[in-house]
């Protein structure tokens, strides 16, 4: 073979190599949200994160081979009253002074059927780091991607709610994470 064709050769298995590469998406935070619901005397109330980042190493074609990481903001959350805002990022709740990122880290994703996929990581909260499970649905617009998912976890697992705030008749343990990421 000449060396023309060899370097032709090379160049195509290049640009085909970068073609299935994965390509690290960032979430449009305009466009993106993070939540928390929870039970307060029995009613539900939605607290909301207003500073996260997400990073998404996705590709289509192969998404085993994708890797996702979302960090939040724990001083950030929004339950709808600033004074709550202030209670919450407190020793006895997030602790957001000492502990001011909740990060998740993924260590597998599976396809698990037409715009699903099955999650697998690490949720570090507080200090307090678990492993994780949870569905997630993708769908395609363009170049860009919307994840959508709910991660059920129990707070007392994480110290979220600390002395007093143990007893689950006043806030119940059960939270549910919903997450709703529509990439750049």
């Amino acid at each position: 073979m000449k060396l023309t064709h060899k370097v032709a050769l090379a160049s195509l298995m290049g640009l085909s190599l970068a073609a299935t590469a994965a390509t690290v998406l960032k979430a449009d935070t305009a466009k993106s949200s993070v939540s928390a619901t929870f039970k307060q005397m029995n009613v539900p109330v939605e607290a909301k994160f207003k500073k996260f980042t997400a990073s998404i190493d996705y590709n289509p074609a192969t998404p085993d081979a994708s890797k996702a990481t979302v960090e939040i903001d724990a001083a950030s959350i929004d339950i709808g009253d600033p004074e709550y805002n202030k209670e919450v990022a407190k020793k006895e709740w997030f602790n957001a002074a000492q502990f001011p990122k909740a990060t998740f880290v993924s260590s597998s994703i599976k396809a698990a059927g037409a715009g699903k996929l099955t999650v697998t990581g690490k949720l570090n909260i507080k200090g307090k780091a678990t492993d994780v499970t949870f569905p997630l649905s993708v769908k395609a617009d363009g170049g860009k991607y919307t994840f959508d998912g709910v991660l059920p976890i129990k707070r007392l697992t994480y110290n979220i709610g600390e002395g007093e705030w143990k007893d689950t008749s006043m806030v119940a343990d059960e939270v549910t994470i919903k997450f709703h990421v529509v990439t750049q």
